[in-house]
């Protein structure tokens, strides 16, 4: 389709997937990264600043046609992020305090080439049913939501049986928003 080879850095199979699908040719490149933000940042400027950070090592290594794409998704219940669960308990919890209310999925994208750069956050709302204690069990048993932020995929059944409602991208929600990342690719990175 064009004249552009994007640079993935994400080892997330669903984020690896989306952007297969925008039919541009990718590879993946990871460089680890701290990702630790300043305590007192604002919750929603959090995924932009670790999308930011985690395209610093890589941006040396870019050849002329190549596009950096590094993203982060964080999920935020009560003005506080809820990141990947550490272990059985965290995600019980965290699924437990979804239950019944709409929270916030914030993606932040950083895009880069060697002459360009742009960043941005979209926000998704997720309007979650009450969960009863079993299907939290079930999920948490049969999915291990642990590598997701939040502790669950919208993708998988939990999104089938308690998502009631979004308001925003759907594939936000997934890890990347995919109808704006490729709006920006065309109107900043084409020829």
């Amino acid at each position: 389709m064009a004249k552009i080879k994007l640079i993935l850095a994400s080892k997330s199979p669903r984020r690896q997937s989306l952007i297969e699908s925008l039919g541009f040719p990718f590879e993946v490149r990871i460089k680890e990264v701290d990702e630790v933000y300043p305590s007192e940042m604002e919750t929603d400027k959090v995924p932009v600043f670790l999308a930011e950070l985690k395209a610093e090592p890589l941006v040396d290594q870019l050849q002329q046609n190549e596009v950096l794409i590094t993203s982060d998704t964080v999920v935020i219940n009560n003005d506080k992020i809820l990141g990947k669960p550490k272990d059985y308990n965290d995600a019980f919890q965290m699924l437990q305090s979804l239950s019944g209310k709409s929270h916030k999925v914030v993606t932040g994208v950083c895009i880069q080439s060697l002459n360009d750069k742009i960043s941005f956050a979209e926000t998704t709302i997720v309007h979650f049913a009450t969960l009863s204690k079993n299907e939290i069990e079930f999920y948490i048993e049969n999915y291990k939501p642990f590598d997701k932020a939040g502790s669950y995929g919208i993708q998988e059944w939990i999104g089938a049986i308690a998502v009631h409602k979004i308001e925003g991208c759907y594939y936000n929600v997934m890890g990347l928003p995919v109808h704006k990342v490729y709006k920006t690719l065309q109107e900043r990175f084409l020829d």
